[in-house]
């Protein structure tokens, strides 16, 4: 029978469809990878990739089999997580995984959320530890088992782990003040689509969602990007000194804006709006309490500055 970190290593090569994927994602060398899956392949006596200059590809087998893995490794964190309840751990501690939206601007209202509710119940408030990247590298961490509980602001939601949408987070085109945008009244959203951009990197939820909506209003890819950038600090930074229009969460923007670094274009047609949405390992029974208490809160939250900024609540 294969150990765990070799099913995890068989389940993310498939998943990735390359041997140097999967060692990534499960912290192993591309030799060791190799060396490890061939192992897996004499244990059961099967036939599990197809390799080529190309990548790597599974067998028919190796579909199946890499299906009942997910269905052992959900079973192992479900073990887990029981044996931490039984040892009292349960809601001792949280590892979360956040993309840089959620982890600098609505993941530390969640967590006093959280704290408050928990000494309110008269309970020993979780001690949380935030692992931040973006939403690529938060997916992965769940999925790796180093992180208990994830927030992404993709588009895009994996259908192989627990998910539940938490709320909406709204996109903004932001220029520099002395942009052209700024002298005209709203732009076409083809025309949005069609400049370079300021960006960040593959696997940002922010760039995953603009790129969605422009292939869904428009049916054809956004412009490459002018300019691709590893953090949001970075990207405002750009804009504001001139190197071209980004598209951004209004909340990553909203202290640039105030204070005149910033402007925000506005766009003909609807806002472009992308889900925020947490994520576990397994089905809903296999959420943590202090997982599913921590989601509640952040669901609570959405809906109170949903109601704040209704036309009714003004």
């Amino acid at each position: 029978m294969p150990d765990i970190g070799s099913l995890e290593l068989l389940v993310a090569v498939v998943r990735t469809g390359s041997i140097s994927g999967g060692a990534r994602e499960t912290g192993v060398t591309q030799q060791a990878a190799s060396a490890r899956l061939r192992a897996v392949e004499r244990q059961l006596g099967l036939s599990l990739f197809h390799r080529s200059p190309s990548g790597t590809q599974p067998t028919l087998e190796g579909e199946v089999v890499a299906s009942w893995a997910d269905d052992v490794l959900a079973a192992a964190g479900r073990f887990r997580a029981a044996t931490r309840t039984l040892r009292g751990e349960s809601t001792a501690r949280l590892t979360v995984a956040a993309s840089q939206t959620v982890s600098a601007h609505m993941l530390p209202l969640w967590l006093v959320g959280l704290r408050r509710r928990q000494v309110d119940a008269g309970h020993t408030p979780t001690a949380v530890q935030l692992l931040s990247g973006n939403s690529t590298d938060a997916e992965m961490r769940v999925r790796d088992g180093r992180a208990d509980l994830a927030f992404i602001e993709s588009s895009e939601v994996p259908a192989d782990l627990g998910t539940t949408t938490v709320g909406q987070d709204e996109l903004v085109i932001v220029i520099a003040p002395e942009h052209v945008w700024g002298q005209s009244g709203p732009i076409a959203f083809e025309v949005a689509a069609a400049e370079p951009l300021v960006a960040r990197e593959q696997g940002s939820g922010t760039r995953r969602a603009w790129e969605d909506e422009v292939r869904r209003r428009l049916g054809r890819d956004a412009a490459e990007p002018a300019v691709v950038l590893p953090t949001s600090a970075a990207v405002r930074s750009a804009v504001a000194n001139g190197l071209g229009a980004a598209v951004m969460s209004r909340r990553e923007a909203a202290d640039d804006i105030r204070l005149g670094r910033l402007r925000a274009v506005r766009l003909v047609g609807d806002p472009v709006t992308r889900p925020i949405t947490a994520l576990w390992r397994g089905s809903p029974r296999d959420l943590s309490a202090v997982g599913r208490e921590l989601i509640e809160v952040a669901v609570a939250t959405a809906r109170a500055e949903a109601a704040r900024r209704s036309p009714r609540a003004r």
